[in-house]
């Protein structure tokens, strides 16, 4: 063995003191604790916060369930249901317009006195009217084709809403997705942490008995309190994901998985791109939006005929007069012909027509979106099997070389760096385990929603 020159020799005692020796104040933020020693007999713990028990707060739910409860509740989905019914009672606002009405009046008259021309009373002082006008469509195209538009208008949100149904749906899965991949996520977190107090403990032991030395205790020491703060967030990140699956759900306190959810039969690419064309909800959405922009275009001619109306004025007179009887009736056909509005119905037509235009290109562009998401989502699954597969395999031989770092340094064969290096790397392949199982999980979501056979 060399002995080491004087230079390397001064900057290695240096290096090996900061480890060794400790703050004589610590710097802290207010309201929190102190940093832990490593003098102390056991490993440092921090303290558990004194919060709600998120575990039993939160009402446990099947995937079914809670894309289900989120259907019948999401204010989103409600709020869709109510353009329907809104839609509804537009067209029958339009459907009024080609069906007849009945209206009643009554008029009683009081005079200082009786009006008299040559002896004969001709308007009495005291005189009531009642009539009823009947004003009925006989011939009225345009509002027959405006009815059977806004029909279509009603067809439009309904489509739309099962849209929005998918919409709210595919979101609620993803939240139930996230959360189980933040809870292995935090089972992760967990378990490195544990592994690091396990050697923090035994590097702690070493030390008091005089086997150890102060540097190895100190890298255990960060090790653990890294962790640590890993663990931490992770609580806060499942609870945030269960409160944001509470919150889609209308649901009044967190909400968590009880099962995986994601069916395992996926469909064939070519099924998947049939169904995509035929089945979903957005592109079948926007092509009833295109059919009914085009019902608007085609029924234009309605706009320049003519139409016909029977008015009837039934009526009762007391005290009848000389010129109008106690009981009588009186019938008007009226024949409208529009010859000229300075242009309106063409510039409506015009209109109608940029709409349609519109409207055929969005449908064209969200089929055209929906098959290029099929192609992805398939691509994207079989990747992902692939991928979740070797994130496996890596997991398990991180796992096996954290036992043979931690049997070696036992055995006074390497030092700790060895065993934390293996602790972080067994924990970076277990969190990458865990997002390659969700992208998997993602992967199927997004080729079901992407087929149309989700929800």
């Amino acid at each position: 063995m060399h002995p080491l020159p004087t230079q390397s020799l001064a900057a290695t005692l240096i290096v090996a003191s900061s480890f060794v020796t400790l703050p004589t104040r610590a710097q802290t933020s207010p309201g929190s604790s102190p940093p832990p020693s490593i003098d102390g007999s056991e490993a440092p713990r921090p303290p558990e916060p004194r919060v709600f028990d998120e575990e039993a707060a939160a009402e446990h739910l099947t995937f079914d369930e809670c894309v289900r409860r989120a259907l019948s509740r999401n204010p989103t989905a409600l709020q869709a249901q109510e353009e329907v019914r809104r839609f509804h009672a537009l067209m029958e606002e339009v459907r009024a317009a080609s069906l007849p009405t009945l209206i009643g009046f009554g008029t009683y008259t009081r005079l200082d006195h009786n009006r008299v021309s040559g002896g004969v009373v001709v308007i009495p002082e005291n005189g009531l009217n009642l009539d009823v006008t009947l004003n009925a469509p006989l011939i009225y195209p345009r509002g027959w084709v405006q009815w059977g538009q806004a029909g279509d208008q009603v067809d439009v949100a309904q489509a739309n809403e099962a849209d929005v149904r998918r919409t709210i749906a595919v979101s609620t899965a993803r939240a139930y997705l996230t959360i189980i991949t933040e809870k292995r996520l935090l089972e992760t977190a967990r378990i490195a942490r544990d592994n690091a107090r396990s050697h923090y403990g035994f590097t702690h032991a070493q030390r008091v008995g005089g086997v150890g030395n102060r540097l190895d205790e100190a890298r255990a020491a960060q090790e653990l309190t890294t962790d640590e703060v890993t663990l931490q967030n992770q609580h806060v990140a499942l609870l945030k994901a269960r409160e944001a699956l509470g919150v889609l759900m209308a649901a009044p306190a967190p909400v968590d998985t009880t099962d995986e959810g994601v069916p395992t039969q996926m469909p064939s690419f070519n099924d998947a791109m049939n169904e995509a064309d035929k089945v979903r909800a957005d592109v079948v959405a926007r092509r009833h939006a295109a059919k009914a922009a085009e019902r608007t275009v085609h029924d234009a001619w309605a706009d320049y005929l003519p139409y016909l109306n029977l008015i009837a004025f039934p009526f009762y007179q007391t005290p009848p007069t000389p010129t109008i009887p106690q009981t009588g009736w009186q019938a008007e056909l009226v024949l409208t012909v529009p010859f000229y509005d300075g242009g309106l119905r063409y510039g409506q037509e015009h209109e109608r027509d940029a709409n349609a235009g519109e409207a055929r290109l969005n449908a064209e562009a969200t089929l055209r979106q929906a098959k290029s998401e099929v192609r992805v989502a398939f691509e994207e699954m079989q990747r992902d099997d692939i991928a979740l597969d070797q994130a496996n395999q890596s997991a398990g031989f991180a796992r096996r070389a954290l036992e043979l770092a931690n049997t070696a340094y036992r055995a006074g064969a390497t030092t700790n760096l060895e065993v934390i290096d293996a602790e972080r790397q067994s924990r970076d392949a277990e969190t990458q385990a865990a997002i390659a199982e969700d992208a998997s999980r993602e992967a199927r979501l997004d080729l079901l929603a992407a087929s149309g056979r989700f929800p």
